[in-house]
């Protein structure tokens, strides 16, 4: 591993860690040296490796911000803030949303995000290293149909990080976005069942389409997310800010 990558002694916090594209980034970052945080839900932190520390906190709960803020307080310094936490709602077209489902989908997947970012940004000012990493979707650069919701949260996504990387830059604090496509997690391969029980194409055809779709062939996979997570916490990506890094096969 380069030097330039090397991650030894930095700390890392990373919101849905515990499962799906979070635990894969926390793994590579700690192969790296990384020391791992993570804040995500009780069920999904009862497996995290040993020399990990779990915060159980529901980024959605009405006191998520003071518990935050007290984190950040404990953490003093932070290396590499990675706000991964999201959720995809299930598909819906315009003309039939629901309006309790966007406030819960906005919340998670838009306020948080922000108020993550901003709950640490004096823990990741006293670092000289700081790099924040936001997730976004290559459904920030484009739509599907009935997915009106996922979108905006993710267009939403990528305005935060371009903003907070010129709110912060001067601080010394990288803010960048990830942009994947599918990837064939849990998460996803669970929504691919789900509708084909209610008539939809076989998990198996469903997924073999979407790797059609790609330049490369292939879905992108997990680890292919992570190690471009890794190359914006490192050094390697020192100079770059406000930049939003699709990984997607070649979808786009």
């Amino acid at each position: 591993m380069s030097f330039a990558q090397d991650l030894s002694g930095r700390r890392a916090l990373i919101t849905g860690g515990g499962r799906g594209l979070g635990r894969a980034i926390g793994e590579r970052l700690a192969a790296s040296g990384a020391e791992i945080l993570v804040i995500d839900l009780p069920d999904a932190l009862e497996d995290l490796p040993g020399a990990w520390r779990g915060v159980a906190l529901d980024l959605c709960a009405v006191d998520a911000e003071d518990r935050l803020a007290r984190l950040s307080g404990e953490v003093q310094t932070l290396d590499i803030l990675v706000a991964n936490a999201g959720t995809v709602p299930p598909w819906r077209g315009v003309d039939s949303l629901d309006r309790a489902e966007w406030e819960r989908v906005m919340t998670l997947n838009v306020w948080a995000v922000a108020q993550t970012l901003g709950a640490f940004t004096r823990a990741l000012a006293r670092s000289s290293h700081a790099s924040a990493i936001l997730m976004a979707s290559i459904n920030g650069f484009r739509a599907h149909p009935k997915q009106v919701l996922y979108t905006a949260s993710k267009h939403a996504v990528i305005g935060v990080a371009r903003a907070a990387a010129l709110d912060l830059g001067r601080r010394g604090i990288r803010v960048n976005a990830i942009a994947p496509g599918p990837v064939a997690t849990e998460a996803l391969v669970g929504r691919v069942r789900t509708r084909h029980a209610t008539g939809g194409p076989a998990p198996e055809e469903a997924l073999a389409a979407l790797a059609e779709e790609t330049a490369l062939g292939r879905m992108a996979t997990a680890e292919d997310v992570a190690r471009v997570a890794h190359f914006l916490a490192s050094d390697a990506s020192g100079a770059m800010t406000g930049a939003v890094l699709p990984v997607e096969a070649g979808l786009a």
